[in-house]
């Protein structure tokens, strides 16, 4: 026996103990082949990614034009969007506490000035119906819609939202004197009198009672428009009212402002 056999370690492993027995063998190599298609699915991702936002900006620009084409045409002007007079965004020049009140008397003309479509629309099938006094009512009909519905807007609506955006007095009595005279109206349209332009509650049942079924039901729906935007109108009315007075607000103060701004402050933002 050599020496060399003899001084040979009889435990020496010919494994080398860097690497861990108990590895799962087959790890490396599936890590290789996972890695080109992991890189795959990385890229697509951003560049999936870096298309979304390509597509991000150019919807941007687009909107940044189109505002500004609409700024060079018509001011900051948004409203009425078929042929822009004024500016009217709730969300930027209302406080956000008041929003949500402007956001309904809003909401209310809108059902206000729907409701004076439907009331010319059954206007014209009371005619059709053959009822006394149904060119009368149309006539009337066509007159209102075209007048109320604008003044509605500048005379009680507007004055409102200006009063609670510079919250001044004067825009407030503006309010309540115009709007008083809407729920007169409100009132008056719901009741319905023949032959006076309004489709309410008394040409309803007129219309039912000679069996015009279709006139009938356009009434009905046209009634409820004019109760559902006249006591909206007057519980909001009510609810303004409080605040005007929590606001300290007076006629004193009222005819100042007019003295100081005049009437241009009524056309003017901030």
């Amino acid at each position: 026996m050599s020496s060399s056999d003899i001084t040979k370690n009889p435990f020496a492993s010919t494994t080398s103990l860097d690497t861990n027995p108990f590895d799962d063998p087959f790890a490396e190599h599936e890590s290789v082949q996972q890695t080109p298609q992991y890189s795959h699915e990385l890229n697509a991702s951003r560049a999936a990614e870096l298309e979304q936002r390509e597509r991000d900006l150019e919807r941007r620009e687009r909107e940044l034009t189109q505002k500004a084409e609409h700024i060079r045409k018509h001011g900051r002007n948004n409203w009425p969007p078929f042929y822009p007079l004024i500016y009217h965004a709730i969300a930027e020049e209302i406080p956000e506490a008041s929003r949500p009140l402007i956001s309904r008397l809003y909401l209310l003309w809108l059902v206000l000035a729907g409701t004076m479509v439907l009331n010319m629309v059954s206007s014209i099938f009371v005619l059709t119906s053959g009822a006394s006094g149904g060119g009368k009512d149309l006539g009337a009909s066509i007159g209102l819609l075209i007048v109320i519905s604008p003044l509605s807007f500048f005379l009680w609506y507007r004055p409102i939202y200006n009063g609670y955006m510079k919250e001044q007095a004067l825009y407030y009595y503006i309010y309540f004197f115009f709007c008083g005279w809407h729920l007169l109206f409100s009132l008056y349209m719901f009741i319905g009198i023949p032959s006076t332009g309004s489709a309410g509650l008394v040409e309803t049942i007129r219309m039912f009672g000679r069996g015009a079924l279709a006139a009938g039901i356009l009434c009905t729906i046209t009634t409820v428009g004019w109760a559902i935007q006249g006591l909206g109108n007057a519980f909001y009315y009510r609810q303004i009212w409080q605040h005007h007075n929590a606001a300290g607000h007076s006629i004193e103060k009222a005819k100042g402002e007019l003295a100081t701004t005049g009437a241009r402050a009524y056309f003017t933002r901030g």
